[in-house]
């Protein structure tokens, strides 16, 4: 019987991914004011960026451990053997908390959570080679091996136009102790074993993107990588460093420009632009 693969919203696979690969998605929700939304179903971070630029009240939530139970029965019920459950960081959110809370409820060994210490496609990434290997008949045990390679061999960097949405929601993480508490400055960050931390602060989002270029090149040292360019409401920038990275990778493979979903971006906000290599 095949292993399964479930991941949650934040990984932000394309549709047409999910059902290839046959990934099931429990999702995140957001509330904006009196609304909550359900992260990729009823609302869009377009949606997201207009509430945190009118200071409307946005904030995040994880599922609950009793849905991600439901998602990992009904796998089962469907006669997978066993699940395979990769969530974004869990310095980040209680997300991955929640899924090895509801695989308690299992047998031993019957559900393996992964920390992907990341988000995005830094999850993303990690949750389509779990699935590859799903799919090619490999063991509960290679598919979690599969999934937590890809961790290790991927690096996720981002700029900010504003450190002010993390502040906000908390999550600056070690940041803060470099950049203190100046909110102006254009922030180079990277997400090192699942935390925030900061690497360089720069005066103009002209200069940073260019940085964050040449960072996203060190950090494929030369090997064959594959690439995602994440932002949000920022499509123009985001093309504009996936085409110089193009240029500048040279044993680049599957490359993609994607919009971050709304959860990721009530934490980061408008103008994002982030990178994401994973190392073959």
């Amino acid at each position: 019987m095949a292993v399964s693969v479930v991941t949650d919203s934040t990984a932000c696979l394309p549709s047409e991914t999910l059902e290839r690969l046959g990934i099931a998605v429990v999702p995140l929700r957001v509330t904006m004011g009196n609304r909550t939304a359900v992260d990729g179903v009823n609302v869009s971070s377009a949606a997201v960026a207009r509430a945190l630029r009118s200071k409307v009240g946005v904030s995040t939530s994880r599922p609950a451990p009793a849905e991600f139970a439901a998602k990992y029965q009904e796998l089962l019920d469907a006669g997978a053997s066993n699940v395979v459950s990769v969530h974004l960081s869990a310095a980040l959110s209680g997300t991955w908390e929640s899924a090895v809370l509801a695989a308690q409820d299992f047998p031993h060994g019957v559900v393996r959570v992964v920390d992907s210490r990341s988000t995005a496609m830094g999850l993303g990434f990690a949750v389509i080679a779990a699935a590859t290997r799903a799919a090619e008949g490999g063991s509960a045990a290679e598919v979690q091996g599969a999934a937590t390679a890809t961790v290790d061999g991927t690096s996720t960097l981002f700029y900010v136009d504003t450190l002010e949405y993390l502040r906000r929601g908390g999550r600056i993480g070690t940041a803060a102790a470099l950049f203190g508490t100046t909110l102006s400055v254009k922030p180079l960050l990277q997400l090192i074993e699942g935390q925030i931390v900061g690497l360089e602060k720069v005066r103009t989002s002209t200069k940073a993107l260019a940085r964050l270029v040449e960072l996203t090149v060190r950090a494929a040292g030369g090997r064959p990588v594959d690439l995602a360019v994440h932002h949000v409401v920022a499509l123009e920038r985001a093309t504009a460093v996936e085409a110089q990275l193009r240029d500048q990778l040279p044993r680049l493979g599957d490359s993609r420009v994607s919009e971050l979903g709304p959860v990721i971006g009530a934490h980061l906000g408008p103008g994002v632009v982030g990178t994401v290599i994973s190392r073959r």
